[in-house]
Protein backbone atom coordinates (compact mmCIF):
# COMPACT_ATOMS: atom_id res chain seq x y z
CA UNK A 1 0.00 0.00 0.00
CA UNK A 2 2.81 2.53 0.67
CA UNK A 3 4.24 2.57 -2.84
CA UNK A 4 0.95 3.41 -3.95
CA UNK A 5 0.84 6.36 -1.56
CA UNK A 6 4.07 7.10 -2.85
CA UNK A 7 2.97 7.26 -6.30
CA UNK A 8 0.20 9.30 -5.55
CA UNK A 9 2.35 11.77 -3.55
CA UNK A 10 4.82 11.83 -7.26
CA UNK A 11 2.07 12.86 -9.35
CA UNK A 12 0.94 15.22 -7.23
CA UNK A 13 4.16 17.09 -6.75
CA UNK A 14 4.78 17.89 -10.18
CA UNK A 15 1.36 20.40 -10.40
CA UNK A 16 2.51 23.90 -9.88
CA UNK A 17 0.32 26.81 -10.28
CA UNK A 18 1.48 30.20 -11.35
CA UNK A 19 -0.22 33.69 -11.87
CA UNK A 20 1.28 37.44 -13.14
CA UNK A 21 -0.65 40.47 -14.37
CA UNK A 22 0.12 43.16 -16.76
CA UNK A 23 -1.69 45.98 -17.65
CA UNK A 24 -1.92 45.66 -21.34
CA UNK A 25 -3.06 48.62 -23.82
CA UNK A 26 -5.09 50.08 -20.48
CA UNK A 27 -6.63 46.96 -19.66
CA UNK A 28 -5.02 44.88 -17.06
CA UNK A 29 -4.44 41.10 -18.14
CA UNK A 30 -4.25 38.40 -15.90
CA UNK A 31 -2.44 35.29 -16.30
CA UNK A 32 -2.67 31.86 -14.78
CA UNK A 33 -0.49 29.18 -15.45
CA UNK A 34 -0.99 25.17 -14.42
CA UNK A 35 2.32 23.01 -14.74
CA UNK A 36 1.42 19.86 -15.90
CA UNK A 37 3.55 16.35 -16.29
CA UNK A 38 4.88 16.65 -19.57
CA UNK A 39 2.73 20.34 -20.40
CA UNK A 40 1.08 23.48 -19.06
CA UNK A 41 -2.12 24.73 -19.33
CA UNK A 42 -2.12 28.87 -19.60
CA UNK A 43 -5.22 30.86 -18.99
CA UNK A 44 -5.45 34.69 -20.36
CA UNK A 45 -7.97 37.10 -19.80
CA UNK A 46 -9.41 40.42 -17.83
CA UNK A 47 -12.43 38.42 -15.75
CA UNK A 48 -13.10 34.59 -14.63
CA UNK A 49 -14.07 33.33 -18.08
CA UNK A 50 -13.32 30.18 -19.70
CA UNK A 51 -14.59 30.99 -22.87
CA UNK A 52 -12.72 28.93 -25.44
CA UNK A 53 -10.26 26.09 -24.82
CA UNK A 54 -7.79 24.80 -27.39
CA UNK A 55 -4.63 22.32 -27.33
CA UNK A 56 -1.56 21.55 -29.22
CA UNK A 57 0.91 18.95 -29.34
CA UNK A 58 4.15 17.92 -31.11
CA UNK A 59 3.83 15.39 -33.87
CA UNK A 60 6.37 13.04 -35.27
CA UNK A 61 4.85 13.07 -38.74
CA UNK A 62 4.87 16.83 -38.82
CA UNK A 63 7.25 19.92 -37.89
CA UNK A 64 4.72 21.90 -36.94
CA UNK A 65 2.73 21.08 -33.44
CA UNK A 66 -1.08 19.51 -34.30
CA UNK A 67 -2.89 22.23 -32.52
CA UNK A 68 -6.65 22.02 -31.96
CA UNK A 69 -10.02 23.73 -30.39
CA UNK A 70 -11.84 21.60 -28.10
CA UNK A 71 -14.06 24.24 -26.64
CA UNK A 72 -15.43 28.15 -28.09
CA UNK A 73 -15.87 29.82 -31.22
CA UNK A 74 -14.02 27.82 -34.21
CA UNK A 75 -13.86 31.49 -36.22
CA UNK A 76 -11.39 32.39 -33.60
CA UNK A 77 -7.89 30.88 -34.02
CA UNK A 78 -5.98 33.20 -31.24
CA UNK A 79 -6.53 30.19 -28.89
CA UNK A 80 -5.32 27.52 -31.03
CA UNK A 81 -2.13 29.44 -32.71
CA UNK A 82 -0.94 30.33 -29.32
CA UNK A 83 -0.99 26.90 -28.55
CA UNK A 84 0.64 25.95 -31.40
CA UNK A 85 3.42 28.38 -31.27
CA UNK A 86 3.97 28.27 -27.17
CA UNK A 87 4.69 24.14 -27.87
CA UNK A 88 6.66 24.95 -30.45
CA UNK A 89 8.81 26.67 -28.26
CA UNK A 90 8.62 24.82 -25.56
CA UNK A 91 8.25 21.34 -27.35
CA UNK A 92 5.51 20.27 -24.30
CA UNK A 93 1.53 19.57 -24.80
CA UNK A 94 0.07 22.91 -24.42
CA UNK A 95 -3.74 24.23 -23.28
CA UNK A 96 -4.34 27.30 -23.96
CA UNK A 97 -7.77 28.94 -22.90
CA UNK A 98 -7.65 33.10 -24.53
CA UNK A 99 -10.35 34.86 -23.16
CA UNK A 100 -9.76 38.55 -24.51
CA UNK A 101 -11.44 40.21 -27.22
CA UNK A 102 -9.57 39.82 -30.68
CA UNK A 103 -10.01 43.26 -31.63
CA UNK A 104 -6.68 44.38 -31.26
CA UNK A 105 -3.85 42.58 -33.35
CA UNK A 106 -1.50 44.53 -31.35
CA UNK A 107 -2.75 43.51 -27.68
CA UNK A 108 -2.52 39.64 -28.79
CA UNK A 109 1.57 40.27 -29.85
CA UNK A 110 1.87 41.81 -26.23
CA UNK A 111 0.07 39.29 -24.79
CA UNK A 112 1.92 36.79 -26.52
CA UNK A 113 5.54 38.60 -25.41
CA UNK A 114 4.71 39.06 -21.84
CA UNK A 115 3.75 35.05 -21.79
CA UNK A 116 7.47 34.25 -23.47
CA UNK A 117 9.34 36.97 -20.90
CA UNK A 118 7.72 35.46 -18.08
CA UNK A 119 8.80 32.15 -19.39
CA UNK A 120 12.60 33.29 -19.85
CA UNK A 121 12.10 34.74 -15.84
CA UNK A 122 10.70 31.65 -14.37
CA UNK A 123 10.93 28.73 -16.93
CA UNK A 124 10.44 25.72 -13.97
CA UNK A 125 6.86 27.38 -14.10
CA UNK A 126 6.06 26.14 -17.72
Amino acid sequence: MESCEGSVQAATETLSVHDFSEKLLEQMVHFHVLKLTGGFFLWVGTSPVLSNLAVSMNSRFDSMPLSTLVLGDSSDTTPTSLAQRLTKKTKKQVFVSYNLPVTDSNLTLLVENRIKKEMELHPDKF
